[in-house]
């Protein structure tokens, strides 16, 4: 733990003003679900779907590994310390001062977004559970081995009918949040009391929000393609952004520049001057897949973004109509059923996000599968398993992983990191069985 403290020292560092062109950050091994880029160094954090946090220095990776699983979420607190949030239901701390990641908040769901106030001494996460926990931080810098080093009062605040997926401080401290039941909701958090109201009832679940306190609106996006600017106090429109893509899944803000990016399902980015409420450019920048992810450079004349692949991207934002859309290789996953064997086809929809076929080490969520038949479960080197499978009786045949399917990894191995899923048909876990047995490099049992 000492190098990973080590390490990031290192890597938080400041990093020079990045080039006006197209360039990749390389080295994940799942989608990018987020990225932030700390407006003091310009340096640029990703959240994965293969449970890591990137932190970069260029184009060059610190890998940050506490998250249990896919990370949605993360946010400098500050020039050198990070926030993040994830599947794994929790809300992590990252700093040099500290020799591992400290556990901010643990909610029922995954971690769907965090927020901070006035330089980290309010925190907020928001969660597919339902709730936005909030805490008053005392200590954000302390650096206690013996004792939690954040000292903080904690507030769970109830009122959303379904997960919270988008949550902001406003300048004065109070919160928005944005949830799957189709409301915006106001917060005023209070020493003794804290009370909310519904400011917006869209119908649709809503998934982004911005806020400009200081010019007075409130942009939001939603699963039904909405991109809408409001009055916050009111709920009232100001703008209507609306196209015919869906759904909104990123929105990004940079103040001096007066840019809101809005990133949707079908790769676009459009980028609306919001000094004059005039929509300057529609950039196609996926070719495959959604814009999960977008931040902007301090300068805000780069944009970053990810998606679908395994690459974050930045594109100079002047330059955005030159360049054609990103066309990475096709995830296996997207092929055409119809071009492959069902034992390959149940690999690919079941299998292919989280595991490799190739020797270790693997960058995705799952260990590599090089090798499985006839080893021994919780065994590949390195590989962080959880608790019930290291040291797991289970050794992988044809019958154990017919058993693992058929029943589901949450029977089959209760307690495992494993998405709860089944293959219902015989023959399509035997088609599985035997498109393993050849692509992971036979062993006999």
């Amino acid at each position: 733990m000492r190098a990973l403290a080590a390490s990031l020292c290192l890597i938080f560092l400041p990093v020079p003003g990045a080039a006006q062109e197209f360039s990749t950050l390389k080295g994940h091994g799942g989608p990018i679900m987020d990225i932030n880029v700390n407006p003091e160094t310009g340096q640029v954090a990703t959240a994965s779907f293969d449970n890591s946090v990137g932190l970069w220095k260029g184009r060059s990776p610190i890998w940050l590994e506490g998250h249990e699983a896919a990370v949605n979420s993360v946010l400098f607190l500050g020039k050198d310390i990070l926030l993040s949030g994830g599947d794994d239901f929790r809300v992590l701390l990252w700093s040099p001062t500290l020799s591992k990641p400290s556990e901010i908040a643990v909610h029922r769901g995954k971690v769907t977004n965090v927020a901070i106030f006035e330089h980290g001494r309010e925190i907020a996460s928001a969660s597919w559970d339902g709730t936005i926990e909030h805490r008053s931080v005392i200590d954000p810098l302390g650096t206690s081995e013996t004792k939690d080093p954040i000292h903080f009062k904690s507030t769970t605040l109830t009122g959303h009918d379904a997960g919270v997926n988008a949550i902001v401080f406003s300048g004065a401290g109070e919160l928005y949040s944005a949830s799957t039941d189709g409301t915006i909701r106001h917060w005023q958090i209070g020493l003794k009391e804290t009370k909310s109201r519904v400011i917006v009832s869209h119908g649709f679940g809503i998934n982004e929000l911005v806020l400009n306190d200081k010019e007075g609106w409130l942009a939001y996006g939603s699963v039904d393609g909405m991109t809408r600017v409001i009055a916050p106090e009111t709920g009232d429109t100001l703008a209507d952004f609306t196209l015919e893509r869906r759904p909104i899944l990123s929105m990004a803000y940079h103040d001096a520049t007066s840019q809101l990016a809005v990133g949707d399902g079908h790769g676009y980015i459009m980028m609306i001057d919001t000094a004059t409420w005039q929509i300057t450019r529609d950039f196609r920048a996926m070719l495959r897949g959604p814009v999960w992810a977008l931040d902007f450079s301090p300068d805000g004349k780069t944009i970053y973004a990810g998606g679908l692949e395994d690459v974050a991207y930045s594109w100079p934002v002047a330059l955005l109509d030159g360049y054609e859309p990103v066309d990475g290789p096709t995830r296996s996953f997207l092929r055409n059923p119809e071009d492959m064997p069902n034992g390959e086809r149940q690999f690919m929809r079941k299998c292919s996000i989280c595991h490799a076929l190739t020797p270790p080490p693997s960058r995705k969520a799952g260990p590599s599968l090089y090798n499985l038949f006839g080893r021994r479960a919780g065994t590949v080197p390195d590989y962080p398993y959880s608790d019930i499978l290291s040291g797991s009786d289970i050794i992988w045949s044809d019958d154990s992983i017919d058993a693992l399917f058929d029943l589901g990894p949450d029977h089959y191995i209760p307690g495992s990191k494993m998405p709860m899923q089944r293959i219902t048909a015989a023959q399509d876990r035997q088609d599985l069985i035997g498109f393993l047995r050849i692509a992971t490099g036979e062993k006999e049992n």
